[in-house]
């Protein structure tokens, strides 16, 4: 308690101007950050999550805040502790997260933590599902995820959180912002520290995790960023942002029933990652503008493996200490013209440098570079005042620069012979907005993705053959959507949707005896269906909720599965307000079985429901305190890593807009 007092209070006397709680207005989204096909509408609700939604359901990381949206399914790395998502059965190494439109990954294998990225300084986070616009480069074979960050609006705004939950953890978090004139500056900060999570009652203790806390799964995330602009004129823009994250984390023991499995002990003591960005938008005449996006950005990673559960020797032959030094720099300009009536055109070049680096103690460093270019065209026509069509296509390159590898017996760095590889996305898209309260839209896009530095090159502990040859995976997603709202109380959307993929990329057994090797082996087709619907009863109460099913077939290869999707998904929400001040939010989130490896480990269908209260106490601060997983659900998203039992949390909030 002493340490949530001294919280609340320093973030109280941070704050000299605050006021009422309201809705985030539009236009304090940093719209130069989005990256959006023009002229079609696209942020209905299952695609877009505003910081608003984020913050009412107490969503502090962003695979927990995407978890609401249909088709999306929150999954773990458990051997790796990384929280991940999957967008209709498409990881993130087939759909790229970008902040601000600049792409934010880890060099080696594609993919990032999200469990790292903390939602307190966002204005929404935009979700495309298969059909994305070409703009955002090559890689987006199932889609893309765009966090925006928030711009000011009024000569000083500040907001902020402060709170304690289960497991001694803590958080606070500060966004202030101003504008004067022409210039205009935001700033945020936070932390999110807790030293374990509380499993449910029902787990019963076994080897390597004996207490009621989870073992080992402590974490420590701090996160600053900065953002300046200056708009000298009402259609020109220009920014410059910085953000520096420094986390570290445990990783928690395997306690499951999969004898192939093997125990890890690992810590993640650095994971800090750096981001240095300029955005500019500059309009040429009244019909034509110019966007650029340059960005340098460096991830430093170390993971330690232990002898066991004491976390303090290093002495078995699975003890290492591994360092990362990795860092992306690229940039993209973006030419619009409006010249031609009814129509909006975009190119756009990107070019990007991946270097990895990395060595584990008293070995030499070994690098790989990766460089990626893509240019694309996309086009809007309004065929009609309510109907467009929007083709779009790409070129993308990607040239293996250097890619080294050290022999352990010899002491001796060799090189890999360089590759390359080319691909094609194509697309088009139908948008109809049929009246005011109607919007039907098709598309039918072919997406491509790279292989990772991983996926080429990794000896997977001795078990694997590089392949530097990997081409890219191809796939043909095809969706219909349809959205619809009734009497300004009902709103309605579905979506039904197919993936038909090409050269997957897959484990190919017994290449050379005992060994496999990743190759371009596989055929597979994903398709389902998603529905959702909000309805306001009265003007104190709402609900609503989303269904996703989804079905992955594994065409070529029906023995190996995929892994970490559920088949069915629902996810439903009440929400009350009452007396001017109180608010009641209830949530419950059903999830069917899933594989967790591809030999058929399954994790088993689980329910949970979370409650929250919030309460006014003056003009602009207010109180919340909640329960998730009431009803203290033994489950888990991978078998053999349990998840947070009945935990509780208690914020005190303040707002200035």
């Amino acid at each position: 308690m002493k340490r949530l007092l001294l919280i609340l209070s320093i973030t109280v006397h941070s704050m000299s101007f605050i006021f009422a709680q309201s809705e985030l207005p539009q236009e304090r989204v940093f719209q130069l950050g989005e990256v959006k096909i023009s002229g079609t509408g696209n942020t209905d609700s299952s695609q877009t999550l505003t910081y608003r939604q984020i913050e009412k359901f107490n969503r502090t990381d962003i695979s927990s805040a995407l978890n609401i949206l249909p088709g999306v399914s929150i999954a773990n790395v458990g051997p790796r502790n990384e929280s991940v998502v999957y967008i209709r059965g498409f990881d993130l190494r087939q759909v790229p997260v970008f902040i601000d439109g600049v792409p934010v990954y880890v060099p080696y294998d594609g993919y990032v933590d999200m469990g790292r990225f903390t939602t307190f300084d966002l204005a929404e986070i935009n979700v495309s599902k298969g059909f994305s616009s070409i703009l955002y480069g090559a890689n987006t074979m199932g889609g893309a995820i765009n966090l925006i960050s928030r711009k000011p609006v009024s000569k000083f705004e500040v907001n902020g959180r402060a709170g304690i939950y289960s497991g001694d953890g803590y958080r606070w978090n500060v966004n202030a912002g101003s504008r004067m004139g022409k210039f205009y500056y935001q700033i945020g900060a936070s932390q999110l520290k807790q030293k374990s999570y509380p499993l449910s009652a029902d787990y019963v203790a076994r080897k390597f995790q004996i207490p009621e806390n989870r073992e080992n799964s402590y974490r420590d995330d701090l996160k600053f960023s900065v953002k300046a602009g200056f708009t000298p004129n009402a259609t020109d823009e220009y920014v410059i942002g910085y953000v520096n994250q420094k986390g570290e984390k445990g990783n928690p023991p395997y306690v499951g029933d999969d004898p192939k499995i093997t125990t890890r002990f690992w810590k993640w003591p650095k994971w800090n990652k750096q981001s240095l960005y300029f955005i500019s938008n500059t309009a040429i005449g009244k019909s034509n503008k110019v966007k650029t996006r340059l960005y340098y950005d460096t991830f430093v990673n170390q993971l330690f493996s232990y002898d066991d559960t004491t976390y303090t020797k290093q002495t078995r032959g699975y003890a290492f200490q591994s360092f990362y030094n990795d860092y992306t720099i690229g940039g993209n300009a973006e030419f619009e013209s409006r010249a031609l009536a009814n129509n909006i055109f975009k190119i756009n070049v990107q070019y990007k440098r991946d270097v990895h680096r990395e060595n584990d103690l008293n070995e030499p460093v070994q690098s790989y570079i990766d460089n990626t270019l893509s240019i694309g065209i996309e086009n809007t026509y309004q065929l009609l005042p309510s109907l467009a069509i929007v083709p779009g296509i790409s070129f993308n390159a990607r040239e293996s620069e250097q890619a080294q590898e050290y022999n352990g017996t010899t002491k001796e760095l060799t090189d890999f012979a360089n590759s390359k590889n080319n691909a094609v996305n194509a697309q088009i898209g139908l948008f109809w907005d049929i009246n005011s309260n109607h919007s039907l839209r098709g598309s039918v896009a072919r997406k491509t993705r790279f292989a990772t530095i991983k996926d080429r090159y990794s000896y997977r502990m001795g078990l694997a053959i590089p392949n530097p040859d990997l081409a890219a995976e191809v796939t043909v997603n095809y969706d219909v959507s349809y959205t619809r709202k009734i009497a300004d109380k009902l709103s309605l959307q579905a979506s039904v949707y197919r993936s038909d993929i090409n050269d997957i990329i897959q484990q190919v057994d017994n290449v050379q005896p005992g060994k496999f090797q990743l190759q371009n082996a596989g055929k597979a087709l994903f398709y389902g269906a998603e529905f959702g619907a909000d309805y306001q009863l009265i003007s104190n109460f709402k609900f609503g909720g989303n269904y996703t099913y989804i079905k992955r077939k594994n065409e070529t290869n029906p023995e190996i599965l995929f892994t970490n999707v559920p088949k069915n998904k629902v996810f439903g929400y009440a929400d009350l307000s009452f007396l001017k001040r109180a608010n009641i939010l209830v949530s419950i989130e059903n999830n069917s079985s899933r594989f967790s490896t591809s030999y058929g480990t399954k994790a088993k269908a689980y329910t949970l429901i979370n409650a929250k209260a919030s309460v006014k106490l003056y003009k602009f601060i207010s109180a919340e305190a909640g329960l998730n997983n009431i009803f203290d659900i033994n489950y888990s998203l991978v078998e053999g890593f349990p998840e947070a039992g009945r935990n509780f949390f208690v914020n005190l909030v303040f707002n200035d807009f």
